[in-house]
């Protein structure tokens, strides 16, 4: 890895390993789930991606719209679905 400091090497390298236990997380969950004879982990990650959140300061946030293939990823994820 390319870096300027000790100090931006070692937030990079903690951001890595968060990064590796949420992938680590999201094979088990597919692995548990028979999500791979569907999906392969990009396209399951795309189809999470286009869920938008949108807020203005001062005002209410909004989500774009959760489809129900979406809604149903979320829950055999265990992670709570956007609200």
């Amino acid at each position: 890895m390319s870096v300027a400091s000790e100090e931006n090497f070692e937030g990079k390298l903690f951001v890595q390993f968060i990064a590796l236990q949420l992938m680590s997380y999201i094979k088990k969950q597919m692995d548990e789930n028979g999500l791979f004879s569907d999906y392969t982990m990009q396209p399951l990650l795309d189809e999470l991606d286009v869920i938008e959140y949108y807020q203005q300061p001062g005002k209410a946030h909004h989500l774009s719209e959760i489809t129900n293939k979406q809604r149903k990823l979320y829950e055999l994820m265990e992670v709570p679905v956007p609200t």
